[in-house]
């Protein structure tokens, strides 16, 4: 399976240090403003779908949707990650960019 190149860009992220994982690590980065792009997997909890998403919004970091946990741990070298944040602004609108043409396409 050929890995998609949002995936590519995240784990060059990763190795650079500009991603948090896991959800009360990615709210404190929303609350302290240093998340510039938050990442949801579809399957994460209600509760936890609910609490980012709110946070998100308040703070006004752009969110964007990912298959499931295991495609966003896969990409950053992790079993499984239900959220994540980019804390660099180069990465999080190259991402977005990347994801937002992946759902379209």
């Amino acid at each position: 399976m050929n890995e998609p190149q949002w995936a590519k860009l995240l784990g060059l992220a990763n190795r650079a240090r500009k991603i948090i994982s896991g959800e009360e690590l990615t709210v404190k980065e929303i609350q302290k403003g240093r998340a510039k792009l938050v990442l949801l997997s579809a399957d994460a909890s209600p509760n936890t779908k609910k609490k980012v998403q709110d946070k998100a919004a308040y703070y006004q970091v752009p969110l964007r949707w990912i298959d499931d946990r295991y495609v966003l741990g896969q990409a950053i070298g992790k079993e499984a990650r239900v959220v994540a944040a980019v804390t660099d602004a180069g990465f999080a609108k190259k991402l977005s960019a990347l994801l937002d043409h992946t759902m379209r396409g």
